[in-house]
């Protein structure tokens, strides 16, 4: 091994192509605007941090990227450093008060090409405020839809639109479903894994049917992955057995810089840009942003479906 091709030399390289966006070629932009909802209603699995950081890793190689803040606590936004509290226009105003969605998005510090439409705790009685509005379920997907115009008229089109969700299958979820036309879903490689999955696959699938036909599960997204351990070994050679090509070749390993980085307002892109969690979170934006069209979604077996 030459010195140029150590880890250190490795971690060095990769921070210095983060400060000085120099990664080589740009990744390609979609046709389209990808509108991709990360989504599992099991908590800690990774998601609010995976969709930060891939907003993030895609952003800061060259694409137009737009994070779409629905969990109440505002832990996204939080990780992007943009403002969250009461007085701030947030999705809130968007969903309940109709309020127009350029008015509310903003532009994150310090990584170009990146926006957020935060969250506040506002948020927290969407719930139930939306259960008596009309088209509940497509309040989200119309606002979105007249802010991508605008968007592309003031700085171009979008490459993609990543949702945060809340960790639950409820109407703030829903709306999230409607509007995209991708599920990525986060699996921590850790045990009961798949558990709650088949609830989620089924909620997906009655959106498909019934209000979304163009949704798909697209992709699955490993994290917390541990390589000292043969159970995580286990566990992502389930997830790829089942979910075939929906995986991404790259699990997210288990980081304490991952874990730190939201406390300082900043992803682990720019916290520690040479750590192996930023690392993993570069290489998965390249495997996102190179997919092919998503197949067919698959189904968990029965035996571990939710209540077996």
């Amino acid at each position: 091994m030459s010195v140029d091709d150590t880890p250190l030399a490795r971690a060095a390289e990769a921070a210095v192509a983060v400060k000085h966006r120099r990664f080589g070629e740009d990744l390609p932009r979609p046709g389209k605007t990808r509108i991709i909802t990360v989504a599992n209603q099991k908590g800690g699995v990774g998601k609010t941090t995976s969709t930060v950081n891939l907003a993030a890793a895609l952003a800061l190689q060259g694409l137009s990227v737009l994070v779409l803040d629905l969990d109440p606590q505002g832990n996204a936004s939080t990780a992007l450093t943009v403002e969250h509290h009461a007085e701030v226009p947030s999705i809130y105003d968007v969903l309940i008060e109709g309020r127009p969605m350029v008015e509310v998005v903003v532009p994150v510090p310090d990584i170009d090409g990146l926006w957020c439409a935060p969250a506040t705790l506002d948020l927290a009685g969407a719930e139930i405020e939306l259960v008596s509005m009309v088209a509940r379920e497509h309040k989200l997907r119309r606002a979105l839809g007249v802010y991508l115009a605008v968007h592309e008229e003031t700085h171009g089109r979008l490459d993609y639109v990543l949702v945060d969700c809340p960790p639950s299958l409820g109407l703030l979820t829903l709306n999230a479903l409607v509007c995209a036309d991708e599920v990525l879903i986060p699996i921590q490689c850790e045990y009961y894994a798949l558990e709650g999955l088949g609830q989620l696959l089924r909620t997906v699938g009655l959106v498909t049917a019934e209000l979304n036909p163009g949704l798909e599960v697209s992709t699955i997204l490993l994290t917390m992955y541990d390589a000292r351990t043969r159970l995580a070994a286990q566990v992502a050679d389930e997830v790829r057995e089942h979910f075939g090509p929906k995986v991404l070749p790259t699990a997210i390993p288990r980081s304490v810089r991952v874990s730190e980085a939201p406390s300082y307002g900043q992803t682990v892109l720019t916290y520690d840009p040479g750590s192996t969690g930023a690392l993993s979170y570069l290489e998965a934006a390249r495997e996102l942003a190179r997919q092919a069209a998503p197949a067919a979604d698959e189904e968990l077996p029965q035996e571990r479906r939710e209540g077996s």
